[in-house]
């Protein structure tokens, strides 16, 4: 049997809003398996559709920069909050994000073996060693990504509390659109999508909603069931897929139609959510 620790349950508790005793239990029947946990919380009605893990407690801030080729966005991680409100971190991170979106690193190692630009006797990685020293708490660069600028595409980004959560949507069909792809990427942020549309949602947990469907409704006719499955679907794809969610700003459309509405030519091509500590 394995051990139902404190930490087990209050992920599960994040994960599904169900309290903590349900929670325990949960766990024990599942033999301390958390995804088999949710699934068995969800078979009971007692937790609705939840998101495939929970926030991590890392601290950190995601630093966005940008060119007239790319943008670059940036997760560097700290031990405390208050660290990361400190002004030399925010700055450090700020200049990160600026040397990966100018230098265009390969990879994350690449990047922190090259030198820094505005200091070329440190390489990147010696550079974050100085702030490790003059501020005295562990200080990583986790993770990059740029994304190219291209023709016929409207890309922009959005950072929001402070750089724990950042956005970007990329969208195609037209040039001059940034306005159009930062209220979507506002929109992401509140939203929190897990896909851009249905077509994109991997088979497995397609069918993983289907079942816990069918659970749901055990002992109903099997043509009402189908249909009551059906439409559970149908409202998993309005919750977890941008294009089908509601717009925050005007929940009569759909982030689809929105955008339509603004050129008929217009389609959200992709999204980024970023969230510190994210896996």
């Amino acid at each position: 049997m394995a051990e139902i620790t404190a930490g087990m349950i209050k992920d599960l508790r994040e994960r599904t809003g169900v309290g903590m005793g349900k929670c325990k239990e949960a766990l024990v029947e599942t033999n301390g398996d958390i995804e088999a946990a949710v699934d068995l919380l969800r078979k009971s009605g007692m937790a609705s559709a939840v998101k495939k893990s929970a926030r991590e407690a890392n601290e950190g801030k995601i630093g966005v920069a940008e060119t007239g080729e790319n943008i670059a966005i940036v997760e560097v991680n700290a031990e405390t909050d208050f660290v990361v409100n400190n002004e030399k971190f925010q700055k450090f991170v700020q200049d990160i994000a600026d040397e990966i979106a100018h230098t265009k690193p390969a990879s994350l190692e690449s990047f922190l073996a090259q030198k820094f630009s505005k200091d070329s006797s440190l390489t990147i990685d010696e550079f974050r060693a100085t702030l490790v020293q003059a501020i005295g708490e562990n200080i990583q660069i986790s993770r990059f990504v740029l994304i190219p600028k291209r023709k016929g595409h409207s890309v922009a980004a959005y950072s929001h509390s402070g750089g724990k959560i950042v956005t970007l949507v990329d969208i195609g069909g037209g040039e001059g659109k940034e306005s159009l792809s930062r209220d979507i990427a506002m929109h992401v942020a509140a939203a929190s999508p897990e896909y851009l549309n249905p077509q994109s949602v991997p088979a497995d947990v397609i069918q993983r909603e289907r079942d816990i469907a069918k659970e749901q409704v055990k002992g109903k006719p099997e043509n009402i069931t189908e249909k009551i499955v059906d439409g559970k679907i149908k409202a998993f794809y309005d919750m977890a897929c941008l294009l089908n969610q509601r717009y925050i700003k005007d929940d009569a459309v759909t982030i689809e139609d929105y955008v339509k509405k603004n050129g008929s030519d217009l389609a959200v091509n992709s999204f980024i959510r970023w969230t510190v500590g994210q896996k």
